[in-house]
């Protein structure tokens, strides 16, 4: 089969690979007819490098159609439609059990001292060959997949695999008060569905802030309170006279490691990336460090008393944190991989026909998976206005 593979820092392939077959009882394979590229996939872009090996297959975001079955499998059956959670997650054990299903016991990578494993996200999370592809396995077939109906098209569902629930769960833990407000720091996809869920979830006021003009417009038509940090040189100002002169009630960082700015965690991140894979991991695992711009923003934008969200990743084991200020205004911090799973039955609503959030129309490219090399760069760059990639294999 076709698969988009990890050949070097900022270097993907589309290659030939061997198809995924049945290896446990449980399992599932997948025809793939729709895989999103997704921020994170940048980190291994840039990023993450000493953790991958040439040739693993990447994606997370993916759907499809069954094509075969696990002798065990009774939940569904050849020809299901199914999304597939970027998190693997067993549903029965005690993490999952209590929602939280990204940390699921059965999956956890004890090498790495992480949580539930993941598609096609490196040896911390399993390496584990993802869905950027033409073909995917799936283990537990009985849990893991999301079924969902024929006939509206496959944007309307593709955002169940990673989207929806993790732009969902930020704003849960947000904890945005009725006709409370929010600041949104980042515009992608995650920020820019963020920003429509709290709208939806009642939120008096989404201020959305993001330095690229073409997500800033798009946010704007969904009634979203807009400002452009490049423009603004008094933002946290700008943000307060929004809000009583207090801040917003919460602050949802969408942004992570990718924070513009931070030339000396870029500088670090960047050397880092050209060790040798050994020195390089132990180094990262260790000290690494983000550019934390971003989160710091965050701090420093939310009232007294509120909330952070952290939606967007980050991957330092040594960053600094302005704990001080933090302690000083009861910051209560909130964060984590989305528990897929935990959500579904939350968002089942939100993709009828209505289509409230807008899922439609929320991609901005549609490429075939030959395209991936051009995509990945498109998407790091910005370039073309591109917010959403879709892959079509």
């Amino acid at each position: 089969m076709k698969a988009v593979t990890w050949q070097g820092r900022r270097h993907v392939s589309v290659e030939t690979v061997p198809d995924p077959t049945i290896q446990e009882p449980t399992d599932v394979i997948v025809r793939i007819t729709t895989s999103g590229l997704c921020g994170s996939d940048l980190h291994l872009y840039e990023v993450l490098g000493p953790f991958l090996d040439p040739g693993d297959v990447l994606g997370h975001e993916p759907m499809g159609v069954v094509e075969e079955v696990g002798p065990e499998v009774r939940r569904i059956r050849p020809g299901s439609r199914v999304v597939v959670p970027f998190n693997i997650s067993c549903g029965t054990c005690a993490m999952c059990a209590r929602g939280l299903h990204s940390q699921c016991e059965t999956t956890q990578v004890h090498a790495y001292g992480t949580g539930a494993a993941l598609f096609g996200y490196t040896k911390l999370y399993g390496q584990v060959p993802g869905g950027q592809a033409e073909y995917l396995r799936v283990p537990f077939g009985n849990i893991l997949p999301i079924p969902v109906p024929e006939g509206p098209p496959d944007d309307r569902f593709v955002y169940l695999s990673d989207v929806l629930p993790t732009a969902w769960q930020a704003v849960e833990y947000a904890e945005v008060p009725p006709g409370g407000s929010v600041a949104v720091l980042g515009l992608g996809p995650i920020g820019d569905m963020a920003s429509r869920i709290a709208l939806l979830k009642g939120a008096g006021l989404v201020i959305g802030i993001d330095p690229v003009r073409e997500r800033l417009d798009r946010a704007t038509a969904r009634g979203v309170h807009t400002l452009d940090p490049a423009e603004d040189d008094e933002l946290v100002d700008r943000v307060r006279d929004l809000t009583d002169g207090r801040g917003p009630d919460a602050v949802v960082d969408a942004v992570g490691m990718e924070a513009h700015g931070a030339p000396i965690a870029r500088g670090l991140q960047s050397l880092v990336g050209r060790l040798p894979d050994a020195l390089a991991g132990r180094l990262m695992r260790r000290y690494g460090v983000d550019r934390l711009s971003a989160l710091h923003l965050a701090v420093e934008l939310v009232r007294r008393g509120g909330t952070v969200s952290l939606a967007g990743v980050y991957g330092g084991a040594a960053d600094p944190m302005p704990l001080l200020v933090m302690f000083d205004k009861q910051i209560r911090l909130h964060m984590g991989q989305a528990n897929v799973l935990r959500w579904v039955e939350k968002l089942r609503p939100l993709l009828g026909d209505d289509d409230p959030l807008g899922l439609d129309g929320f991609a901005t490219h549609r490429l075939p998976l030959a395209e991936a090399p051009d995509a990945y760069e498109m998407f790091q760059t910005k370039r073309d206005g591109a917010v959403k990639i879709l892959f079509k294999p």
